[in-house]
C-alpha cells in the first residue's frame, strides 16, 4: 500500500509519497491536503491501495484515510476515513504496519 503524506514545512507544507522523486510544496495546509487526497485516490484509480496521512504543526497525526482500487460494482476509487493509532509526534518511530 502507497503511504501520501501530507506534513508542514517551515514554511508551507508538502506532500510527499514514494510515487513521486520531489516533494510537492504549497503554501497552506488546505492546498496540501486537497493535493494529497487527489493523489491517494489518483493511485487507487491505478489499482493500488493508498493510505492518505494528514499531519498537523506539531507532528501529530490529524487523520488517516485509506483509498481502495475500484471493483467490478464500483467504478470509483473508495476513500474510508480511519482513526488515527494515537498521536504520532514527528521524530518518534511510527510502528503501525505499512
Amino acid at each position: 500500500m502507497e503511504r501520501v503524506v501530507v506534513e508542514p514545512l517551515a514554511t508551507g507544507w508538502a506532500v510527499r509519497t514514494g510515487a513521486f522523486d520531489n516533494l510537492m510544496v504549497f503554501r497552506s495546509g488546505g492546498a496540501a491536503e486537497q493535493a494529497g487526497r487527489t493523489v491517494a485516490l489518483a493511485l487507487a484509480a491505478t489499482g493500488q491501495a493508498a493510505e492518505l496521512r494528514l499531519r498537523l504543526k506539531d507532528g501529530s497525526t490529524a487523520g488517516r484515510f485509506v483509498c481502495l482500487p475500484p471493483t467490478e460494482r464500483d467504478p470509483d476509487p473508495l476513500m474510508v476515513g480511519v482513526r488515527p493509532r494515537g498521536r504520532v509526534r514527528a521524530g518518534t518511530p511510527d510502528l503501525s504496519p505499512a
